[in-house]
């Protein structure tokens, strides 16, 4: 069935609330509001206001608490009205969800999904507009996903919720509206599974979350200049699927990254470091890397494009990869 991205949230939400009692949600506006990016309709009216909690403007405090739950048996989901507000609860992420199942040696789990948009959107400016993923991923302890279709983040969150461990679930803010094929009945996708969205022979592009369907789309433009790129889409950031990104750039010899962060510390930094030692000796070329640029996001739309990355970036990257071998 196609349904949006955000459809596609609130049925995973909503199939595993149903599933297991222990499950709920909890942040700002998620009951009668139904969420800010309206992800959870329909939700405090079929599972009423103890299990869709709406909560103070205190992300520390309704994460705490989350974690509390968690550590005492239940499944908590935190929506996060972004994940710029994330920072806010830093502390209790970092030193507390992450560190608890090693600090307790095992006698204690953190069954936690913590989720919201993130990324930019249209004019949201410098405060609001930004790609935290590489932070989180930074971090021991927790795992990292950024699914890019209505069917991947669906059956991605339902794997998540189920998980004994605490999970970022990153949702880029312009994907909420974007519509998939989503399979209809019970399904699960395992985390640290990546997946070659489009078959390619002459170079590999890897990228994520919103930058999947730039990717997806310079693929078609190359395709009708006789490059065929393989698009292979992590979904889950860490643990990264190595295996599967590998064999992609074995078989092309060539590859480009695309990510919307900062250049600098960036994923994309990880991700070609971690294969270098696996796909050294099947390389044409050097590895290229195109991201956002490193600057706080500008409010003016002019200036919004060009601090990420857009097609005509991600093609000359490619292009340039053919004429460096």
């Amino acid at each position: 069935m196609l349904i949006s991205y955000r459809e596609a949230l609130n049925q995973a939400m909503r199939e595993e609330m149903r599933r297991d009692d222990r499950v709920f949600l909890i942040g700002e506006e998620v009951g009668y509001y139904q969420g800010a990016f309206k992800v959870s309709k329909g939700f405090v009216e079929e599972f009423g206001p103890q299990r869709v909690l709406d909560t103070p403007i205190t992300e520390a405090g309704f994460t705490g608490l989350a974690i509390g739950a968690a550590m005492a048996g239940l499944h908590p989901i935190v929506e996060l009205m972004t994940f710029n507000f994330g920072i806010l609860a830093l502390d209790q992420i970092v030193n507390n969800a992450a560190k608890i199942r090693y600090m307790s040696g095992g006698q204690l789990s953190v069954p936690l999904v913590i989720r919201g948009p993130g990324s930019a959107a249209h004019q949201l400016a410098a405060q609001h507009s930004q790609s935290l993923e590489a932070w989180f991923c930074h971090v021991p302890g927790l795992k990292v996903i950024a699914p890019a279709t209505p069917h991947d983040a669906k059956g991605l969150l339902k794997s998540a919720i189920r998980d004994p461990n605490p999970v970022i679930f990153i949702e880029a803010q312009l994907l909420y509206g974007t519509k998939g094929e989503v399979a209809e009945g019970e399904y699960t996708i395992p985390i640290g599974r990546a997946e070659v969205k489009r078959i390619g022979h002459d170079v590999t592009i890897v990228a994520y979350s919103k930058m999947l369907l730039l990717a997806l789309e310079a693929a078609d433009e190359l395709a009708r200049e006789g490059i065929q790129a393989e698009v292979v889409d992590p979904r889950t950031l860490k643990p990264l699927d190595l295996e599967t990104i590998a064999a992609s750039v074995k078989k092309t010899g060539r590859l480009v990254i695309v990510e919307e962060g900062w250049r600098v510390a960036g994923l994309g930094a990880q991700i070609a470091e971690s294969l270098y030692t696996l796909v050294f000796d099947y390389l044409d070329g050097p590895i290229v890397r195109v991201t956002g640029e490193d600057v706080p996001m500008p409010y003016t739309r002019p200036l919004e494009d060009a601090a990420i990355p857009d097609r005509p970036r991600v093609l000359s990257a490619v292009r340039a990869v053919f004429k460096r071998t």
